[in-house]
Order: structure tokens, then sequence, then C-alpha cells
């Protein structure tokens, strides 16, 4: 965009802007990559929790897709989405609200990686006279939760679900260690190491005659530069829909890729400190800070000019609930900046600068506007 879109002018600020031209444009580039290796993409929907956005990844509303949080499932549910992976370890007082939802006729599956879950799941299963999909979990590269991908407890628990009626669906894993990568090589190699850990998984339940038909594996940095899917049937990732900061640390994506930004308006100067003080504070912009570890910091985001131009060295260094401080380099001064203009911030991570606001502005590719509400709870 070159020239300010005049209704962005008028809108009342602090507000999430999405480039529908952009977010588009990156939906497109890793199907495209997904298809060419011969596999399928499961997207995530946590980032923008939007039935809106959703019509875009998915216009098949039978296609396979993932959530966060039984709220999206049940949200996407009522809009007709049919195959969902609720990918989130399971908790027993959770299970009543999956029940619902497979009694409506969604295809729901539950994930867990304990002894302990898979007791739970097959007692409720046998008490309401359910059976659950489930999908266990791997633990690819020591990041969170899942079990190793030798650990005998994978036979053990796909055993006891078989055998109490419960359909052992897939094993799933997600690269989280690949956003601790330095090169794009480093991604690549988590990318092989991830599909490694989960095909040795899989071939823990086979061995004892479990089908085991699902092989999942995702995150966004692996989803781009994985170059070998063989016998992975889907592939899981969320924020490449509108790309971050943090991204675009890792090599995965330009500035020019980031479809998502806060647009907020200069409230006032700190001329002895050289501070332009903004009306986006963490509850615009959040309080992740997933920068500070890469090799170059954003602070709170990167600053751009009206027109979504990035600034060279110009980020939020503070934020307060309403404020945000923009602590200026010494080649600029406050009076560069007016007191009335509007700015945008590019944000570290996406997800948590979404969840911070209740709908999004959109401009469409006609430079026109749309409002897409975000489902909201858990």
């Amino acid at each position: 965009m070159t020239d300010v879109v005049p209704w962005l002018e008028t809108e009342q600020t602090p507000f999430l802007l999405i480039d529908q031209q952009r977010f588009l444009r990156n939906v497109e580039r890793l199907q495209q990559h997904i298809s060419a290796l011969g596999c399928q993409l499961r997207p995530h929907l946590k980032t923008l929790r939007s039935i809106d956005a959703a019509g875009y990844l998915l216009p098949d509303l039978s296609s396979p897709a993932t959530v966060s949080t039984l709220a999206e499932a049940e949200a996407f549910a009522d809009a007709g989405y049919s195959n969902l992976l609720y990918a989130v370890g399971i908790s027993a007082n959770k299970l009543s609200r999956v029940r619902a939802l497979l009694e409506r006729g969604v295809q729901l599956h539950i994930l867990l990686d304990s002894i302990t879950q898979a007791e739970a799941v097959v007692d409720y299963g046998r008490n309401h006279g359910v059976s659950f999909s489930v999908f266990i979990e791997i633990d690819c590269d020591d990041h969170r939760g899942g079990l190793p991908p030798h650990s005998a407890l994978i036979g053990r628990i796909a055993q006891l679900l078989h055998d109490n009626g419960m359909i052992v669906t897939g094993v799933m894993s997600h690269s989280g260690g690949s956003y601790a990568a330095t090169t794009t090589a480093e991604i690549a190699q988590a990318a092989a190491q991830e599909c490694a850990a989960i095909r040795l998984a899989a071939e823990q339940t086979r061995e004892l005659g479990i089908d085991c038909p699902i092989l999942s594996v995702g995150s966004t940095p692996t989803a781009h530069f994985a170059e070998d899917l063989s016998n992975i049937t889907e592939v899981r990732a969320g924020v490449y829909t509108t790309f971050d900061l943090v991204m675009y640390n890792l090599g995965v994506c330009t500035l020019s890729d980031i479809a998502m930004s806060v647009v907020t308006t200069i409230i006032g100067h700190n001329a002895e400190k050289n501070w332009v003080l903004v009306d986006a504070g963490w509850m615009a912009l959040s309080r992740d800070r997933g920068t500070a570890s890469q090799n170059q910091d954003f602070g709170y985001g990167l600053v751009c000019d009206s027109n979504g131009v990035p600034l060279d060295n110009v980020c939020v260094t503070k934020v307060n609930q309403e404020h945000g401080v923009i602590a200026l380099p010494d080649s600029l001064t406050v009076q560069d900046f007016p007191i009335g203009t509007q700015l945008r911030v590019l944000p570290n991570h996406a997800c948590a600068t979404a969840a911070m606001h209740q709908h999004y502005v959109v401009e469409t590719t006609q430079h026109q506007r749309e409002i897409w509400p975000r489902i909201l709870g858990w």
C-alpha cells in the first residue's frame, strides 16, 4: 500500500488491521509448498480464531483443521466445520463438551500423552457409551509435552485405548524447538527430526496391530522448510497466515509478508527523553517479548508509518496498559512525529496480539473495510 486509505484515518485507534492481500498470499504460499510435497495441510486456527478467516483457509467445511480451545471447536462446528483436532492435552472435565460435539456429528479428535489421561478417557467413554478418537502426543525435541518417540508408554497407551473401544487415530508432534533456530538450515533439520520422530512413534502402535492412520507434524517454521514428508499424513501450522516479527527473525518471512499490525495514534511527546507516546499499550499489543532472545530485539513491536512502511530502528520500547512509549533513536526527534499522526506496529507474536482484540479490521484487496469477529473464551 502506498496511499493512505481514507477510512483508515477515521477508524478509532488502537485497532488490529489485517492486510487481506498479504494474508491471501501467505495462505497460498504454504498450501502450494505442502501440496508439492504430496501432503495435506491441517491449518491451526488459533492465531485469528475467526470464522471469516477460516473461510479462506478451508473453503471445504470437511477439510481437516486444528483448534486450541473447545470454544473454537464449538464455534467452528456451528459454522459447519466437521473435522477438528483439539491439539491441547485433554482433561477429564472437558470430555462432556467433547461428547456433545461428537453427538452433533463433528469428527473431533482429542490429544493425550499419559496413562492417567488415557484411563480418564476410557472411563468416561465406557460410562457414557462414547468412542473417542485420540491422538497421542509425541515430543520430537524436548520442547514441551509429549512422549519421546521411543517410549514404551506409546504402545501401552495405544493398547489401553484400543482394548477399551477407543480409536487410536494418530500420533502428533509440534516442533516448538524450531523457534530457537538461528539459521534456516537448522529449521530444515528440525523438520526432518520431527518427521523421523513421528514415523518412529507410529511404528510402535502398528507393531501392536493398531492402525494409527494419521501422522501429524507441525509448526510454522518447519512447515515452510520441510523437504521430505514421505509417510506423513498432514502438516499443521497457524501463524503463517499473518506472520510476525519472530517469524521474520527466523527467516521464514520478510517484513512485507507480515499481514497484521496494530494501528495507533500519537497522543503525546516527552521531548526531554525523546519519547513519542501512543494510544496502544499492552492491552492492544500484548506483553509478548518473543524477539528479546533473537538476533534482533523489536521491543514490543516494530513501528511503521501510516502506510505500513517500517521505520528503521523505531520500536515500541515500553508499554503500560493503554500507553505505548517509543524511545526514538538519536537520528530522530519528537518533531518528526506530530501529535495526531497514525502509526502501525508490527507484532512480535501474532497470536498474542490478536488475542487482545475482539475483532479485526480487514483491508480487502479492493481497499474496502471488513470486520472479522474473534472467537473468545476457552
